[in-house]
């Protein structure tokens, strides 16, 4: 599994996502996160209006992560550079091509996300987009919900990590919560655990309280000195 900084083996890194407020991205830094996340494209709950990401992070360090639904590769370009991504997060149906085309367009990762039904669903992505993803988002599934929606992953966990590859980050994400964290993290062996309305008071306003305990649990003692989470993972 992945190691970064003060985080121990065996527990998984933290994504801080949809962010909208300077003071929130801060907090989410000084707390511990790993990666914090806006949502670029417009028109979704925690949008951030268009030009201002920028300042929604300003002052954070750590890696920048551009979630974007549906967007062109010009246009993902454009909103990945605003904000000096570190990873773009396709979140919509984006085609295989969008991926080709963003791979080389710049020095970040990408990753997409499942909404799975069943793990046929990841399956897929794996075979259609292959070597042009660095890490693969799952989350719970229901018709019409693109994310945010608190949905949990209902998958069997050893099936899913048979069909990610060890080359992939495995980032699990959905219905996450400071209370649920530790054991879906135990359970599932991602190497990030994404969280948004999990750690809000309201739409797009975090707790720090719910923030800070986010962290605490998915490092708690239920996950130290894990390494065994991951072992069923293909090659």
């Amino acid at each position: 599994m992945t190691e970064s900084g003060g985080t121990p083996r065996g527990a998984p890194l933290v994504k801080i996502c949809g962010l909208t407020r300077n003071e929130d991205a801060r907090f989410a830094q000084k707390a511990g996160a790993d990666y914090v996340g806006v949502v670029l494209s417009q028109g979704f709950g925690r949008s951030v209006p268009e030009g201002d990401g920028e300042r929604v992070l300003e002052g954070v360090t750590v890696p920048r992560v551009a979630v974007t639904v549906d967007e062109s590769p010009e246009i993902n370009v454009a909103l990945a550079r605003s904000i000096g991504a570190s990873v773009i997060q396709l979140h919509g149906s984006e085609p295989e091509e969008t991926a080709r085309a963003l791979k080389n367009a710049g020095a970040w990762s990408i990753w997409k996300a499942v909404r799975a039904r069943e793990v046929a669903d990841v399956q897929r992505v794996m075979d259609d987009f292959g070597e042009m993803l660095d890490g693969v988002l799952v989350e719970g599934w229901r018709d019409g919900a693109i994310g945010g929606a608190g949905l949990t992953l209902g998958v069997d966990p050893s099936e899913l990590n048979r069909v990610l590859t060890r080359s992939v980050s495995f980032v699990l994400a959905g219905g996450l919560t400071p209370e649920s964290v530790a054991d879906y993290a135990a359970r599932f062996g991602p190497d990030v655990v994404d969280v948004s309305s999990g750690v809000e008071r309201e739409r797009g306003l975090k707790d720090p309280d719910r923030v800070e305990a986010f962290i605490r649990a998915a490092r708690s003692d239920t996950l130290l000195g894990r390494t065994d989470l991951n072992i069923e993972r293909t090659p």
